[in-house]
């Protein structure tokens, strides 16, 4: 059986999420299901969604283990947002954190540099 992820962001501010998010991510949303969500494929089957709703925004905590960390962050600096906090763990594995306007953290995790 097949498996497609949608991990979702909630937030209270939209039109600002969407800019925020389009900074993070490097490129507009895929597509929007409605208008109260905007949808990233990040990877085949691996999507990453922001919804207008207020009642639970701020509260996300999603990592994504990616294989080009440092050039990622490179371009998410280049794009005007900085890492909240940056760990790197006794295995060599980093974490680099985003915190969004809402409070949501976003992180990226890469192995040794």
């Amino acid at each position: 059986m097949a498996v497609d992820l949608f991990a979702g962001v909630s937030v209270s501010d939209y039109p600002a999420a969407l800019t925020w998010y389009e900074k993070l991510l490097g490129a507009p949303p895929a597509f929007h299901p409605n208008d109260v969500e905007a949808v990233w494929e990040l990877a085949e089957h691996r999507y990453l969604y922001v919804e207008h709703r207020p009642a639970h925004a701020g509260h996300a905590l999603i990592t994504l283990f990616v294989g080009d960390l440092d050039e990622r962050v490179a371009g998410i600096s280049a794009r005007g947002l900085e890492p909240a906090k940056r760990e790197t763990y006794d295995n060599g594995v980093r974490k680099i954190t985003y915190v969004d306007p809402e409070g949501n953290e976003i992180g990226l995790g890469g192995g040794p540099g």
